[in-house]
């Protein structure tokens, strides 16, 4: 993955968010700051795209979550 800006940029897969939410949790170490964890990854999508997939609802609070970061780190 190139670099990116871990605040603005919406991850595509799982492994993107993890790279994202790698990069936030080391600026925020690097200032001493505290911050809730990030979202728990969804354990029970079925894979058929449903309409409110678990998956929307996991990057949704991703963002949410490196809103909160970004904020602390203002």
């Amino acid at each position: 993955m190139d670099v990116v800006d871990p605040f603005r940029h919406r991850p595509a897969d799982l492994r993107e968010a993890e790279c994202l939410i790698a990069a936030v949790q080391l600026r925020l170490a690097a200032r001493g700051l505290a911050h809730r964890p990030p979202p728990p990854v969804p354990t029970s999508c079925c894979g058929r795209g449903c309409n409110g997939c678990v998956w929307t609802g996991y990057f949704d609070a991703l963002s949410w979550w490196r809103e909160d970061a970004a904020r602390l780190l203002a």
